[in-house]
């Protein structure tokens, strides 16, 4: 992500003292909750002090804009993603293992955005600012780049070249068919699931043509 992209999104300065994190925490607790109710298009930020109980200065002085206070839970939300899929693939030790997890990992993804309001608003509301669009792929990316790490250490064999390409399409694709199937009829979002697995399964390492 640019410089620039950055001071827009990133924190406009980081807190030190004890009571400076409280407060900085109570923001985004109270954001967590706005985003959950109505999403991020609708929350305002003079509303979002109201919520925390903080003077609206205090908002601004952490956060330049909107897309910052939503950068700041998506990084939170990234950040234990990535070190659950670290954990999960860092013991993986056959190709039909690491599918398995793959499965594994689009019902985790699947029922932690069904279920939590406010990380399917934050997610969605990636999709909208392309400072967070950038930080949504460069999220999957890492994903994909700790699954390529597990394939050449079981698979040293497999072209690199088109692995790396395969992990960083399908760690997209996994992202989109989730955000698909949590908007859809839970019977249906099941189903599609279902059968992203079986392609996933029949074509991630099927042989180059």
């Amino acid at each position: 992500m640019s410089a620039q992209g950055m001071d827009r999104i990133g924190l406009r300065r980081k807190p030190k003292q004890e009571r400076s994190i409280q407060r900085l925490d109570l923001i985004l607790a109270a954001a967590a909750e706005l985003i959950a109710q109505k999403g991020v298009s609708a929350m305002r930020m003079t509303e979002l002090a109201a919520a925390a109980k903080v003077p609206i200065g205090s908002v601004y002085q952490y956060f330049p804009e909107k897309a910052a206070i939503v950068k700041a839970l998506f990084d939170r939300h990234a950040a234990a993603v990535q070190a659950k899929t670290a954990v999960m693939f860092s013991n993986v030790e056959s190709l039909d293992e690491a599918l398995d997890l793959i499965s594994v990992m689009i019902d985790w993804y699947y029922n932690e955005y069904r279920n939590d309001a406010t990380y399917l608003g934050v997610w969605m509301g990636t999709e909208t600012d392309q400072d967070l669009l950038q930080l949504n792929i460069e999220h999957s990316n890492r994903v994909a780049e700790i699954f390529l790490e597990a394939i050449k250490r079981i698979a040293p064999e497999m072209p690199e070249v088109d692995m790396q390409a395969r992990t960083y399409l399908f760690s997209h694709l996994i992202g989109a068919s989730i955000r698909l199937a949590v908007k859809s009829e839970e019977k249906l979002a099941k189903r599609m699931l279902d059968e992203w697995k079986h392609v996933i399964r029949a074509s991630l390492f099927a042989e180059a043509a």
